[in-house]
């Protein structure tokens, strides 16, 4: 396995990595919530997962210009 060369500028700015591990953490949530708290409504995180997987498969796609500034300088 080999890394793309601009990977740590990818993991900070790409939209598509913040909405992935935005995912993880309501993943994560729908099975720790329930233990800690009733009031969420039932598959709340779920859906909000759903919503984040979704927005990082699309946000995967769309071109980020800002996340490569500072190659266009140099």
């Amino acid at each position: 396995m080999k890394l793309i060369d601009d990977w740590k500028t990818v993991m900070q700015q790409a939209w598509s990595m913040r909405l992935a591990l935005l995912t993880a953490i309501f993943s994560a949530g729908e099975v720790v919530l329930p233990f800690f708290v009733d009031f969420v409504p039932p598959h709340t995180m779920a859906i909000l997962a759903v919503l984040t997987a979704t927005g990082a498969a699309i946000a995967r796609i769309v071109a980020q210009p800002e996340m490569h500034k500072n190659d266009n300088q140099a």
